[in-house]
């Protein structure tokens, strides 16, 4: 569920095409200060019909989001009505950075009227912030591990690390794993009030720049993604369909700033997924840039990434073409990393005419994308807190 499509196939043509999807948000010249007026919405979706008033009630559009996505997601496993759902041998790990702002703005307003009278039954279970775990884990019975993960830009990512592990020590049969987010003008203020936001209001299809030397800053965006993991012996036995294999996972915090980026933990984040998978540096043939087109975060990743692989690793940003989709990034990003590994063609980052100096010499994918056969790629995210995550993915033959 992405600002650039709704499938593999709209997604890929888009990406070729080099069309991002950033749009002018004339809805929010209401906002007196907002300085940023871009954003990238995911485009209008139907739902099936057993997404009834009832089961939905407690879902802001995040959880919704969510959910949607984890059942598109299993019913691409195979897995809708498998009785491995239920038991306690499936687990969900899904965040997102807040719950539903519609939700928080109704709590909000009973503390600014001094009357209840906003106040639902449900406002709480939508603004909270394991809203997407909570509302995956009731739409489909599962009755393991509920692990959230709602830690920003992160969210996503840490969900399909912490899904691995979670597996890989025996402890589920099967994660449903991912992040979601939900468009919201409060969201696009907080990185406004950092200057870390875009302005190029009267020219949405050229920002955001990642590694650009004239790139201005970020764009927000939402979405969901649902990634299935499940134990190797478990999914042949029952003839899954496989796209590829988590091999290593590393994450850390930089313990220095809450919102500045720190290069040198950020490399060991990578390095403990190199680790993890037992791979030296040069085995990493693509890295899929956290890439936000902001000052110091953009310096300071590629200076991690190439401290960490010791080569100049080809490289991109997908966030040129959907902005900065916060706590769905790390989930969406992994997923169009594993449809590029499949596939052997690597999107480029759109809108980089020329690489800020400062930023480390790396290979940077511009133009038509590249087309390389791989065994490996990695997929990296940051976010505020200094939260760092790096995930390894194998081809899977």
């Amino acid at each position: 569920m992405s600002p650039v499509g709704l499938s593999w196939p709209e997604i890929e043509a888009n990406l070729r095409a080099g069309r991002n999807c950033v749009r002018y948000m004339s809805e929010w010249d209401i906002f007196a200060g907002l300085n940023t007026r871009l954003a990238a919405a995911v485009p209008a979706f139907d739902l099936p019909p057993q997404y009834s008033r009832k089961r939905t009630r407690s879902m802001g559009r995040v959880a919704l989001l969510a959910t949607r996505s984890a059942e598109l997601a299993l019913e691409a496993a195979g897995l809708i009505d498998d009785p491995v759902l239920i038991g306690g041998r499936t687990g969900v790990a899904f965040g997102s950075s807040s719950g539903s702002p519609p939700a928080l703005s109704d709590m909000a307003r009973m503390m600014l009227t001094n009357s209840t009278e906003s106040v639902r039954a449900n406002t709480y279970i939508q603004m909270m912030p394991h809203t997407t775990a909570v509302n995956v884990s009731v739409f489909f019975g599962t009755t393991g591990r509920l692990i959230p993960t709602s830690s920003a830009c992160t969210s996503g990512s840490l969900a399909i690390g912490h899904g691995y592990e979670a597996i890989r020590h025996g402890l589920q049969t099967v994660m449903i794993c991912g992040g979601a987010e939900e468009l919201s003008p409060s969201q696009a203020a907080v990185f406004d009030t950092l200057f870390a936001t875009s302005t190029q209001n009267n020219a949405p299809e050229s920002t955001p720049r990642p590694f650009d030397a004239d790139r201005d800053g970020m764009i927000i965006g939402e979405g969901a993604s649902a990634f299935i993991l499940e134990d190797l012996d478990h999914a042949r036995a029952r003839g899954a369909p496989i796209h590829a294999e988590v091999v290593g996972f590393g994450t850390n915090t930089d313990g220095q700033h809450v919102t500045q980026p720190t290069a040198e933990t950020m490399a060991i984040a990578m390095q403990l997924a190199l680790d993890d998978a037992g791979l030296s540096p040069d085995a990493i043939g693509y890295v899929n840039a956290h890439g936000t087109a902001t000052d110091l975060g953009d310096v300071s990743e590629s200076i991690a990434t190439l401290n960490a692989l010791k080569w100049p690793v080809p490289i991109s940003s997908l966030k040129s073409f959907m902005g900065h989709t916060l706590g769905a990034c790390g989930s969406i990003e992994a997923w169009i990393t594993v449809e590029m590994l499949k596939n052997d063609w690597y999107a480029p980052t759109i809108n980089l005419l020329r690489v800020d100096p400062r930023c480390a010499e790396l290979d940077y994918i511009v133009g038509g994308g590249r087309t390389m056969h791989l065994e490996h790629v990695m997929t990296n995210n940051f976010a505020f807190g200094g939260v760092n995550t790096s995930l390894v993915f194998r081809r899977w033959t």
